[in-house]
């Protein structure tokens, strides 16, 4: 169970940023209980303050930051694909395949999320017999709770902070879409008529990366997952996510990946069976 499951309680005082690029194999939920922070997710940038859920997709990149407050507390859930295997609803995995991914729990609610969290952090932690069982129906029922809510429009109307926020949004989905081509600071400035100056200053205040991270992680995040579905050489891949110095692409995805492209394929094979 620990490698399908993860639940972590923090308290953390004064200011904290995450630092590292940050994509995983496992669905993410994320429960503000006290303070307020930034998360970016995939092409967004929220602030999320107390009561707020935060729901991220397997392999999608996220990190949070800091706003001006510091002192925060959260509970983590991380969960594989095959934690749930037992129970055939689709309904389960909508609140991480959603456009707004924030969920803001009424206050008359909170009671209830903050104790069912920490009853299956206790679950989690005491790992009785039947626990696993137990976790899987807790947490089917808060994921069914969530994605109701969010279909009946519970979730948080999406408001960009800032027009600067709105600009990096629809910077940050070109890349998205472009990674594959060349990209450098001086051309993506150049075509939304912004200074390389400012939008380096602006990409990294908003989402928590700077331009060079970003784009990295956006095709590394991409030739894992080519490099789990087909078997294509090394080299085509490096080619298809945008890079055509193949010595380059090692260095960089060793840098992310901690590992080099063959061994992830290895690794991710034998897991897959």
């Amino acid at each position: 169970m620990q490698k399908e499951l993860f639940i972590h309680h923090h308290t953390r005082h004064g200011f904290y940023t995450m630092q590292k690029n940050h994509f995983h194999d496992q669905y993410e939920i994320y429960y503000l209980i006290k303070g307020e922070r930034t998360y970016f997710i995939k092409d967004l940038t929220y602030r999320i303050g107390e009561g707020d859920l935060v729901f991220v997709d397997k392999y999608e990149l996220h990190k949070t930051g800091d706003t001006r407050l510091p002192n925060h507390e959260r509970i983590l859930i991380n969960f594989a694909d095959g934690f749930l295997r037992h129970f055939n609803q689709p309904l389960l995995y909508e609140p991480f395949r959603m456009k707004i991914r924030l969920l803001s729990v009424p206050l008359q609610d909170r009671e209830w999320v903050s104790s069912l969290l920490f009853e299956m952090l206790k679950e989690f932690n005491d790992g009785l017999s039947g626990s696993e069982t137990a976790l899987q129906a807790q947490l089917a029922r808060f994921l069914i709770w969530c994605a109701r809510r969010l279909n009946r429009g519970s979730g948080a109307d999406f408001e960009h902070e800032s027009p600067a926020h709105k600009k990096i949004a629809d910077i940050v989905a070109d890349i998205n879409g472009s990674f594959d081509e060349p990209l450098s600071l001086e051309s993506v400035a150049k075509e939304h008529y912004i200074s390389p100056y400012h939008l380096s200053r602006m990409f990294k205040r908003v989402t928590g990366f700077s331009f060079v991270e970003y784009v990295n992680s956006i095709r590394i995040n991409e030739a894992q997952r080519l490099l789990r579905e087909t078997d294509w050489k090394v080299t085509l891949i490096a080619q298809r996510v945008g890079y055509d110095n193949i010595s380059h692409f090692g260095r960089v995805f060793k840098e992310i990946a901690k590992t080099n492209p063959l061994e992830y394929r290895k690794t991710s094979k034998r897991e897959d069976h």
